[in-house]
């Protein structure tokens, strides 16, 4: 039997109204008619960092239901996609700026103004990792990384990693065995590494890592990691309430900002605009 698949593509967390910035994402505004295995390869076709597929909510007070799919596997929670989805729920369905988005990680609340989507993250035990294997595994000398080291887990678990410099975050270059070795998550099954530093506008740049296909892939807007770097200002101390500019993907071509803010009650909130490209439909 012929299905008629009906698809979105947008960008999360352009750049001052660039539409060709920020993260690609796929959206299925109905996946309802799909196996696992069909949402998996469908992924896989389109070969974006993240596909996304809406189906009813199955948990009270939820909007709806999102599966979130790398070309390889099932994400249980993801920024990006987070946002983008919310995006187009809240058109789908006419139910305003307030999108209760039903994940396997839980319900993640989003809310927009205008364009500009923002989460809510949850919040969960850090524990610190080693400093001099870190370092050579970024190609940089010890001194270029800081001593406070963590892994962070406000819905999806990285290793977060703050440079004593910009200059330092543009040389970074990660060897992909040494980051499968020292920046594996047990939980997540896979190896990732969230690399920043301070910048000269009082906010932050920053580059996400990850392996693929037995290589170094670089994510060019990752809203996982922006909160988990909420997750890290929390854990070292820092003074509540914050909010950061946050840029990436400046060293792949796809500028990115990033919104954090980290109120007085350690509530982290990441936020950014969402374009729509296009739509389409798609035939299986």
């Amino acid at each position: 039997m012929t299905i008629e698949l009906a698809y979105r593509t947008l960008n999360v967390f352009t750049l001052d109204g660039d539409r060709l910035s920020g993260n690609p994402l796929c959206v299925f505004e109905d996946g309802r008619s799909l196996s696992d295995a069909q949402m998996q390869a469908l992924a896989r076709q389109l070969n974006l960092s993240e596909t996304t597929f809406i189906v009813p909510a199955s948990a009270s007070g939820a909007t709806a239901r999102v599966r979130i799919f790398t070309p390889t596997f099932e994400m249980p929670f993801a920024g990006h996609p987070t946002l983008g989805t919310a995006h187009v729920v809240r058109d789908l369905l006419r139910c305003g700026d307030h999108v209760a988005l039903e994940m396997t990680a839980g319900i993640v609340n989003v809310t927009a103004w205008g364009d500009v989507w923002t989460l809510r993250a949850a919040q969960a035990p850090r524990t610190k990792a080693a400093r001099a294997e870190l370092a050579a595994m970024l190609g940089l000398p010890t001194t270029a990384v800081a001593a406070d080291l963590l892994w962070v887990d406000t819905g999806a678990e990285q290793l977060v990693i703050r440079l004593e410099g910009e200059a330092d975050l543009r040389r970074a270059r990660p060897d992909a065995s040494l980051l499968a070795r020292h920046a594996f998550s047990d939980v997540r099954r896979e190896a990732m590494a969230y690399v920043w530093a301070r910048n000269g506008d009082g906010g932050v740049t920053a580059r996400f890592f990850f392996l693929a296909h037995g290589g170094v892939v670089e994510d060019p807007a990752t809203g996982s990691a922006c909160a988990n770097l909420g997750g890290w200002m929390l854990a070292t101390g820092a003074a509540l309430p914050l909010s950061l500019d946050v840029r990436q993907g400046d060293a792949v071509g796809r500028p990115s900002r990033l919104a954090l803010r980290v109120d007085a009650e350690r509530v982290i909130f990441v936020g950014g605009d969402v374009i729509e490209l296009g739509r389409g439909r798609l035939v299986l």
